[in-house]
């Protein structure tokens, strides 16, 4: 990975950028992608199902009848798993389905997932986000110069998203505070909006562009390089 072209939100080159290829050009590890998305996905699940146990369910405290003589199987509680009322066999008890990943896993898997942007072509640098000359189809992953923004309104988000060529699944990346972009774009079910420090695999790999400023991208190589 070389330089790349650094847009503004109207879509006129500013600069060029050097990006590391430690970060945005290393051999992907699938397996480690993988292993990060079922964890970000395990870990969202709240695990709090609950069934009761032969132990838990009240009653049952003797013999329904005596052991011997009654012509019916022996029975020691009315509070077995077969009989109506009773408990749950291999009952469900709250738990956590989040497991162990090392960090350097993580690290590996986010590095990953940008290089996988940017090795399908999908890869795109602006300084205030604005790609006119580029092909959509082709450039995925948008730098920015700046993601911040003085307006709340949502059609301002939509006609910078328009201007950029920008289609489909958006995840833009900010070093900064992000409320106003946040504010503007939270109407739209296919924009979403973090700040450098949060940046996750399942959302690279979920979303169709990545648009990052230019301040998240240092940010970004300096954690993971």
């Amino acid at each position: 990975m070389g330089k790349m072209n650094v847009i503004n939100l109207n879509g006129e080159k500013v600069k060029d950028i050097n990006l590391n290829k430690n970060v945005f050009d290393c051999e992907a590890n699938e397996i480690v992608l993988k292993k990060a998305i079922d964890l970000q996905l395990a870990s969202l699940r709240q695990g709090t199902q609950k069934t009761k146990s032969r132990a838990e369910v009240s009653g049952g405290g003797r013999k329904p009848y005596k052991q011997k003589g009654t012509g019916n199987a022996r029975q020691g509680s009315i509070r077995a798993p077969h009989y109506r009322g009773g408990g749950v066999a291999l009952s469900i008890n709250p738990r956590s389905y989040t497991f162990k990943m090392n960090k350097k896993e993580r690290a590996l898997a986010l590095r990953s997932a940008l290089s996988l942007k940017a090795q399908e072509k999908k890869l795109v640098i602006v300084d205030s986000l604005g790609m006119s000359s580029l092909k959509t189809q082709e450039k995925k992953l948008v730098i920015v110069d700046s993601l911040g923004m003085s307006s709340l309104k949502t059609k301002d988000i939509k006609a910078m998203l328009n201007k950029l060529n920008i289609t489909g699944k958006v995840l833009f990346v900010t070093s900064n505070d992000a409320e106003n972009l946040y504010m503007g774009s939270r109407n739209l079910n296919k924009v979403n909006v973090i700040l450098a420090e949060e940046l996750n695999v399942f959302d690279i790999v979920n979303s169709d562009t990545l648009v990052i400023d230019e301040a998240a991208v240092a940010a970004i190589e300096e954690v993971l390089n």
